[in-house]
C-alpha cells in the first residue's frame, strides 16, 4: 500500500492577514474551495513548482473560538530557502516577528498571524554568519 502526502491544514482567524503572509514566504494559491453551507473556506497555497506539497488554509466564516492562543503543540511547517538572510530581512521588514534569527546562517523560526510556527532552513551550505543576524537575541517563543 502506498502513501503519498497530500497538505497539511491550519486554522486561520484572519484569512487575508494569513494569506499575505504565506506569500511573504514564496507561496501562491493553488486551489480554493468556498462552502456556502458548511461557512468556511479552504485555500491551498504551496511554493511555484511544488503544488502537490500545500498547506490549506481553513477559514470559518462566522470565526472560531476553538483556535488555542498558543499553537505550539502543533509542532512548525519547514520551508528550504535560497537566501535566509534576504528572506528573513523581507519579512522583518513587512512586520513579521523573527523569533529565532538565522544566527549560524542556516536556520531561522517565525510565527504566521495565527502563532503557526514556521521553520526556514538555508538550501544547501549555511552562509557565513553576517549581521544583524549574527548577534540577534530569539524574541518569544519559536
Amino acid at each position: 500500500m502506498g502513501l503519498k502526502y497530500l497538505h497539511t491544514m491550519v486554522r486561520v482567524k484572519d484569512l487575508e492577514k494569513s494569506m499575505a503572509f504565506y506569500e511573504l514566504l514564496g507561496l501562491k494559491e493553488t486551489k480554493r474551495h468556498d462552502s456556502e453551507g458548511g461557512r468556511f473556506s479552504l485555500i491551498f497555497m504551496a511554493p511555484e513548482g511544488q503544488e502537490e506539497a500545500p498547506i490549506e488554509l481553513t477559514y470559518n466564516w462566522d470565526g472560531d473560538d476553538e483556535l488555542p492562543s498558543d499553537s505550539r503543540h502543533f509542532g512548525h511547517l519547514a520551508y528550504e530557502v535560497d537566501d535566509i538572510y534576504a528572506l528573513c530581512q523581507k519579512l522583518q521588514d513587512a512586520g513579521v516577528t523573527i523569533n529565532r534569527p538565522p544566527r549560524d546562517g542556516h536556520m531561522a523560526f517565525v510565527r504566521s498571524p495565527d502563532n503557526i510556527s514556521i521553520e526556514l532552513l538555508q538550501k544547501g551550505e549555511s552562509l557565513a554568519p553576517a549581521e544583524p543576524w549574527a548577534s540577534m537575541e530569539n524574541t518569544g517563543h519559536w
